[in-house]
């Protein structure tokens, strides 16, 4: 487990400008089999997958099994600025989680997850010289969650996170007398957290059934440490540290809900439709000299999605779960006062093993991320993610004949 959490917390996920703003981009913890059904998840709990987004899901954990979840992304970037295109590869390490029976009616779940991710390279021409920009980074979730089944259908759980990370942002200057500096912001995140969720589901008719699941994350001011530094890089030396400071109050994350609605028939079909709202206007951030100013902007976001099994005991083809997904995201980030938006859409598939509950998870997703009204830059995704879900039957009490 140390090796892993080494691994996830310094893998690089994001080779995005627009995550040199804020926090970088955010994640939304999605397993490998919701991002192929478009990143749905508040209202899934099937028992068989586990699902952080909605910490309530974890009541419907089989007593006799252990699950594991491990997932890696792989990224290809396509990005655009005014007549200049570039390309790019990246990925990593996603996440791990796993999830237990605790009683007959209680089911816990830790892992490691991501909050947010920064990288970035690209350079621009100066009056008399030229400047690079990079940054990498980003905040990771160390989390344990638990949820207890009230009623028959009725469940609610938490998470608690521990929130760890350092986000480094760097300006190089080169002039054409050879000198270099270096402006160089760090936010390092030494923080807590906490997630609340619930979901009420209903059968009907024995083959239709509804659920409903929401969850809420409380605002809090971020702790941990920032500052600022000059370098004269051209002599290797430190000039000055400007506006270090701790987070406490000065730094925070804002309220957030979500929301989804589950339609399965037969255990078969499984249609869900999700949406988010984080109200980041609120949330504090303090800018630092010689840095942009950050402004935040309301995060909302929309998802649909959907799994299809042909049949529960057929033949190999016919036990593939197919997924396909879409959502759109009014983006926190702003830039020059222009708005981020995101959309994509995505496909997937859950290939079952022929001789255990294991599932291996394959999605594919096309996504588009730009500004608007003013589209400074355009960058296309095309992300592939490898999730493997082992289910264990680990608490199966063999009979002694």
């Amino acid at each position: 487990m140390l090796f892993t959490v080494a691994i996830a917390a310094n893998a690089q996920k994001e080779m995005s400008p627009y995550s040199k703003y804020g926090y970088g981009i955010l994640s939304d913890n999605a397993s490998g089999s919701q991002r192929a059904m478009g990143g749905v998840g508040y209202a899934m709990n099937n028992g068989r997958q586990i699902n952080v987004m909605n910490p309530a899901s974890y009541a419907m954990c089989d007593s006799l099994t252990f699950l594991w979840d491990i997932g890696l992304g792989f990224t290809n970037l396509w990005s655009k600025e005014g007549e200049t295109r570039s390309k790019a590869f990246g990925g990593g390490l996603e996440y791990i989680t796993m999830q237990f029976p605790i009683t007959k009616k209680i089911g816990g779940s830790a892992g490691i997850i991501p909050y947010s991710s920064v990288g970035y390279a690209f350079g621009s021409k100066l009056t008399n010289g030229s400047e690079a920009r990079e940054g990498l980074g980003g905040i990771n979730q160390l989390y344990i969650g638990a949820a207890y089944q009230v009623i028959d259908g009725l469940s609610v759980g938490f998470n608690a996170s521990y929130n760890f990370g350092t986000m480094v942002n760097d300006t190089y200057v080169y002039t054409n007398s050879s000198s270099t500096t270096l402006f160089e912001r760090v936010i390092q995140v030494r923080d807590w957290g906490v997630q609340l969720g619930v979901q009420y589901a209903r059968t009907f008719n024995k083959k239709h059934r509804t659920t409903l699941g929401v969850t809420y994350t409380p605002a809090k001011s971020f702790h941990g440490n920032t500052w600022g530094a000059t370098y004269d890089a051209t002599a290797d030396t430190k000039v000055d540290t400007v506006g270090y400071s701790s987070l406490g109050g000065k730094f925070s994350s804002p309220h957030s809900l979500g929301i989804g609605l589950n339609y399965t028939y037969d255990e078969r079909l499984t249609l869900e439709a999700d949406y988010t709202f984080q109200n980041w206007k609120k949330a504090k951030w303090r800018d630092i000299e010689l840095f942009e100013e950050t402004a935040f902007n309301n995060r909302w976001k929309a998802a649909l999605g959907l799994q299809f099994i042909p049949k529960l005991r057929g033949n190999y083809v016919q036990r593939i779960n197919y997924r396909m997904g879409a959502h759109y995201t009014n983006d926190y980030i702003t830039v020059r006062g222009n708005k981020v938006r995101e959309y994509g859409v995505s496909v997937g598939f859950g290939l079952p093993s022929n001789f255990t509950k294991t599932m291996i998870n394959l999605s594919f997703e096309y996504k588009r991320r730009e500004s608007s009204p003013v589209n400074y830059i355009t960058e296309d995704y095309f992300n592939i993610t490898l999730g493997v879900n082992f289910n264990e039957m680990w608490f199966w009490k063999s009979k002694i004949r």
